[in-house]
């Protein structure tokens, strides 16, 4: 499954609205760490049919940043049934992400 871009607009709908678990990986075009994690990412997003993947650039997206209380970047926290139910900050393994779901 292809990655997401969650924005403003469309949140609600890709994350709190998924039937399926969601990951919604934070991340800055200037950061260092979230770009060698991004690959990860994306390839939890090709892996997993029962997982959605999203990303939310937080220079772009700074209001769900605040509400969701990213702090620090990279961030991937996973939600189910719209409730954040795990997070994880800082580049971790592939397996460790899997976790969170």
């Amino acid at each position: 499954m292809a990655v997401v871009t969650a924005t403003q607009d469309n949140f609600e709908t890709e994350v709190l609205g998924s039937d399926k678990p969601v990951l919604v990986d934070f991340w800055a075009t200037w950061c260092g760490p979230c770009k060698m994690l991004s690959p990860v990412v994306d390839q939890i997003a090709e892996e997993n049919e029962d997982i959605k993947v999203c990303k939310v650039n937080v220079d772009d997206q700074q209001d769900i940043a605040v509400k969701y209380k990213v702090m620090s970047i990279p961030t991937v926290i996973a939600f189910k049934d719209g409730e954040e139910v795990n997070r994880s900050v800082g580049v971790v393994p592939k397996e460790e992400l899997l976790k969170l779901v």
